[in-house]
């Protein structure tokens, strides 16, 4: 690689892992990731293990709206696969094998997002976190997070579904700007492994 195409392919490499890792605190329905929101109830002294904790409680629920990443893509966690495994391809040393593994793992998380959105339009049963989609109530919920979102990134945007204001408003920048460094420490970990193979 050329310095330039090293520096291409090491940016989309920290950009995308930056996007999967900051997830974590803009999850969406379809993840195993749960959502938390301040606690609605400051004067109980109680715990409650697995609600609630330091004023912050579990609220899955707010997975249902599309907010941040999610207004990019329904897919926040999964999709930046794409991204990195054709840049990992060739980091990795851009030989056959390097292409047939990460852009492998590239179709595989298209794969797995796509049977992830069959699964919900065919109300095949359970996803993310706890929902059931045999359950009506949760089953309309989807299916408008689903109207409001895209498979693709940006396309609920571009199609006016979402506002790029909003996201803009919400994007969780000091996640992702934290996530940036770790992914390029992991990268590198990644790599470096590799290359003792």
């Amino acid at each position: 690689l050329t310095d330039t195409q090293y520096m291409v392919c090491s940016t989309i490499v920290a950009l995308s892992g930056a996007l999967s890792l900051s997830s974590a605190v803009n999850a969406s329905p379809l993840s195993l990731v749960p959502s938390f929101q301040k606690s609605s109830d400051d004067s109980s002294n109680e715990i409650d293990p697995g609600k609630t904790f330091a004023g912050i409680e579990r609220n899955d629920a707010l997975k249902f709206e599309p907010r941040g990443l999610t207004r990019i893509t329904r897919h926040p966690l999964i999709l930046p696969v794409v991204p990195w495994g054709v840049a990992t391809s060739f980091l990795a040393g851009g030989r056959l094998a390097d292409f047939i593994i990460f852009c492998g793992l590239a179709l595989y998380a298209i794969a797995g997002c796509a049977c992830q959105d069959l699964r919900i339009v065919r109300e095949e049963g359970s996803i993310g976190t706890v929902f059931e989609t045999s359950n009506a109530d949760i089953n309309s919920q989807l299916n408008a997070f689903y109207a409001q979102t895209s498979f693709l990134p940006f396309g609920a945007l571009q199609d006016g579904r979402q506002s790029w204001s909003s996201l803009i408003k919400e994007f969780p920048i000091l996640p992702f700007m934290a996530s940036i460094p770790l992914a390029v420490l992991i990268e590198n970990a990644f790599l470096q492994s590799l290359s003792r193979v």
